[in-house]
């Protein structure tokens, strides 16, 4: 939880938990990425007590190598993860130098590969991808905890 000042100069609360940010360059760096997201998510749940789910574990670690492996396949250089928990979620955020945006394929069941961004959107609540002064952003949200009925909580497609 951070405080901030809102337009009058008064501190508020805002629901942010916390974030992590690191850097990768190669392929040793996707199960890094991975490890940082389980060790990052194991610490909300024990320090902070926020539910997270195994589902939820899986979801971002799923979507941390996707992103992370997109990015090291077809941009130059290292990339940088960021996870923020913010209002029940994890935003995973990956920019990479190329300024080329990823092309979401139909799906094809036919197809052999890039099925990548095709899981990424399916398991997340929400997806954006952004060119930035250098480069682009790709970002996705999972949500923490699952409903009543085992699905993901709050689920919504854009």
């Amino acid at each position: 939880m951070h405080l901030s000042e809102d337009g009058e100069g008064r501190r508020s609360r805002q629901d942010a938990v916390g974030s992590v940010s690191a850097a990768f360059e190669g392929s040793e760096g996707i199960a890094a990425a991975r490890d940082l997201a389980r060790s990052f998510l194991s610490d909300v749940q024990a320090v902070h007590g926020l539910p997270v789910s195994g589902r939820a574990m899986s979801m971002v670690q799923l979507v941390v190598s996707e992103l992370v492996t997109n990015a090291r396949k077809y941009a130059p250089g290292p990339c940088l993860l960021t996870l923020t928990v913010e209002d029940g979620a994890v935003q995973v955020s990956v920019w990479d130098s190329a300024p080329t945006l990823p092309a979401v394929l139909a799906p094809d069941p036919d197809r052999i590969g890039q099925h990548g961004l095709e899981i990424v959107m399916a398991v997340s609540q929400s997806f954006a991808v952004r060119r930035e002064p250098m480069g682009k952003r790709v970002t996705a949200t999972v949500v923490l905890a699952d409903d009543p009925d085992g699905g993901a909580a709050g689920r919504q497609m854009m």
